[in-house]
Formats: structure tokens, sequence, C-alpha cells
């Protein structure tokens, strides 16, 4: 049976009522450190123009984010994904990427590079990670993908603590 869920998860921003909880903004980091703020994104326009497909790399931003508690950038790297060309379906499966077919070996490969770099206090990334990685992608490319990650996962930060960005 295939459904469209387009109604059911309408993937536009929807207006907001009077409930909506909308966490406070607690540190204004961008205008309070400007020049780290310059430089993060000095090096994020650096490491976009990656010679990895832009959707690929939305992924490995949108994953990070989800690890990493950052509802900002869910919601931008979510719909960064979608003007991409990702489906709704991917992006709805997303958070059970290794359970579904939709993903290919390099993709997964990537996810799981992205997880285990996110996730360093948990455990070093192995070196089973790293080859799966490097079967798919050049040494340049993992070069690139491992920046990528670090600052994804530096704008999590900022955002998950911080909080000063406003979703809404």
């Amino acid at each position: 049976m295939i459904h469209d869920w387009s109604s059911v998860f309408p993937m536009e921003v929807q207006p907001r009522s009077d409930d909506t909880f909308v966490p406070a903004k607690r540190l204004a980091v961008d205008s309070l450190a400007p020049a780290a703020t310059k430089a993060l994104n000095a090096l994020d326009a650096a490491v976009r123009r990656s010679t990895i497909e832009p959707g690929l790399l939305d992924l490995v931003r949108l994953r990070a984010s989800q690890i990493n508690g950052c509802a900002y950038c869910v919601d931008v790297h979510s719909r960064d994904a979608l003007a991409a060309g990702q489906t709704e379906r991917r992006l709805l499966t997303f958070a059970t990427w290794r359970e579904t077919p939709l993903f290919t070996n390099r993709e997964r490969a990537v996810l799981e590079l992205t997880e285990a770099i996110t996730r360093l206090a948990d455990h070093p990334v192995s070196d089973e990670v790293f080859d799966a990685a490097a079967l798919h992608f050049s040494e340049a490319e993992l070069a690139q993908l491992i920046w990528v990650i670090a600052v994804i996962n530096t704008w999590n930060r900022l955002g998950a603590v911080a909080r000063p960005w406003s979703l809404v």
C-alpha cells in the first residue's frame, strides 16, 4: 500500500499556536564573539566547497545535528536535504537508516563515519568504520568529510548550548 504522507507530515513550517513551546535564546554568541563567528563562517564556507555531492553532505550535517540535539540545525539541514533532492520518505526514515533499504552502501559508510566522529566521547573511530568509508571515498574526499563533520559538530554545540538562533 502506498501512502501520500504529505497530508500527514507536511514539510512546510506551520503557523505557531499560542501553546507552542519555543525555547528561550540563551546567549547571542554570534554578536558577543564576532571574531570567532567570522572565523567559523569562513571555515564553513571553505568546507562547503567540497567535491562531494551536496545532498550527501546535507545527510551528514543532518545526522550529526540529530545526534547532538540541535533543533535549529536539524530543521535547516532537513530543508537543505529536501532542496538538494532528498525524498521525504528518506528523511522520514532517516533516524533509522540502518534498518531501511533506502540508503546506499556509500551513504551508510559516511553515516557510520559521521556517527563515530560525532560520538568520540563514547569510543574512538574504529579502523573498521574508517576503512569502510575509505572504500567509497578518496583520501581527499575523506579529508573533506572529516572537516564537514568537525564543522557541523561545532555549529551543533553552539546551537544546542547557547540556542542563539530562532527556529520559528
